[in-house]
């Protein structure tokens, strides 16, 4: 585990701190989640951007081919 040395304004500071103790947690732990779901964000949307490079709009449709065409179930009409 590593310590890191963080300046924030003191209403995210303040935030933070309200938010753990509603959450009764610490705000090492509402920090390290927030900053976890945020890499998180961004990964996936680096990761979508490459697969979206890859695809195929040809492949695509090719695969729609294969899908039945049925009527909707009864409810499921738009």
């Amino acid at each position: 585990m590593s310590v890191l040395s963080l300046r924030l304004p003191d209403s995210l500071h303040r935030a933070a701190k309200d938010l753990a103790h509603r959450e009764n947690a610490s705000i090492n732990q509402v920090i390290a989640t927030a900053l976890a779901e945020k890499i998180s964000a961004l990964l996936t949307e680096d990761y979508f951007k490459k697969r979206a490079e890859r695809g195929s709009k040809n492949k695509f449709l090719k695969a729609l081919e294969s899908v039945p065409s049925i009527p909707p179930d009864k409810g499921d009409e738009l």
